[in-house]
């Protein structure tokens, strides 16, 4: 039986992939394509940093798009050959499919696209949704991850009820009544007190719009599915996160990985990591994969 599209309608896809396009050509950074086939269906990668670079593996945030993650860690493409592949099931250019975060599936996806990129092993970075991602293949493949950094993850807690019920009661208002000024309330846990950049609303509108948004983080990460997992980890957790909050996230990431490194919080920072932070939270992920044994 052919899976059901994660888009609404074939218009849709292509109004998504042209924002695709459009924040892609505004990192002005150097990248390439590639199609990775996998066991749940082909998988768009993007590439970028100098071919003898040390290989970091990027996983980005959850009904987005890869290159509004990558520009996080755009200073690193200067020195790191950057894979990161568009998260199947989600906005992007990987095969429209819905993948379940509940189980192990996204473990065994991101496995088949190590393998498509030549990976036995390397350095993951998994940004929210991105960093429940990674923690599937820590469970499924722990011997193909060199080093995990996880950045405002998800798979350590699951969101504070209050926060989920308000973003479900604002995801209905906006299905009955489309407006940008929704949009705005649905995004503002992950800002706080911080203005909210035009990009991200115009990107959570088109999502909103044309996709059949993914509404379930990966199921939280146990110690004893982490008891083979040994790469050195680092954890950053956001001051300000309301989907995550960081307190929470530190203390269970002490209960749960066998090696980690460290367990820090961004501070000031809201879900959305504050621009001004990006400085140094490249120049603390360079540190990790550099300085870190």
């Amino acid at each position: 039986m052919t899976q059901k599209s994660i888009y609404r309608s074939s218009e849709g896809e292509a109004a998504i992939h042209a924002l695709y396009d459009r924040q892609l050509a505004q990192l002005d950074i150097t990248t390439e394509s590639r199609m990775i086939p996998t066991r749940f269906g082909t998988t768009h990668v993007l590439v970028a940093g100098p071919q003898d670079g040390q290989p970091l593996v990027l996983l980005h945030g959850g009904n987005t798009t890869n290159p509004s993650t990558l520009g996080w860690l755009k200073p690193l493409t200067a020195k790191y050959r950057i894979f990161s592949p568009d998260t199947i099931g989600q906005p992007g250019k990987s095969a429209p499919v819905h993948v379940s975060p509940r189980d192990n599936s996204y473990g065994w996806w991101l496995a088949d696209v190590l393998d498509g990129l030549g990976l036995a092993q390397t350095s993951l970075t998994g940004i929210s949704y991105g960093a429940g991602i990674l923690l599937r293949a820590a469970v499924c493949v722990p011997e193909r991850i060199a080093k995990a950094l996880l950045i405002v993850p998800s798979g350590i807690v699951s969101i504070p009820p209050r926060t989920m019920l308000f973003e479900l009661v604002m995801l209905v208002a906006y299905r009955l009544a489309p407006k940008r000024k929704r949009i705005a309330r649905i995004v503002e846990p992950m800002f706080v007190d911080e203005a909210i950049p035009n990009s991200i609303l115009e990107t959570t509108e088109l999502v909103f719009q044309h996709v059949k948004i993914e509404t379930e983080m990966p199921r939280n990460v146990t110690k004893e599915e982490l008891a083979g997992f040994t790469a050195p980890t680092l954890v950053l957790a956001a001051e300000k996160d309301r989907l995550f909050p960081a307190r929470q996230v530190i203390t269970r990431a002490q209960q749960v990985f066998p090696n980690l490194v460290a367990a820090e919080i961004i501070p000031g920072s809201p879900h959305f990591v504050s621009p001004s932070y990006l400085p140094t939270l490249n120049r603390r992920i360079d540190e990790f994969l550099t300085e870190t044994r």
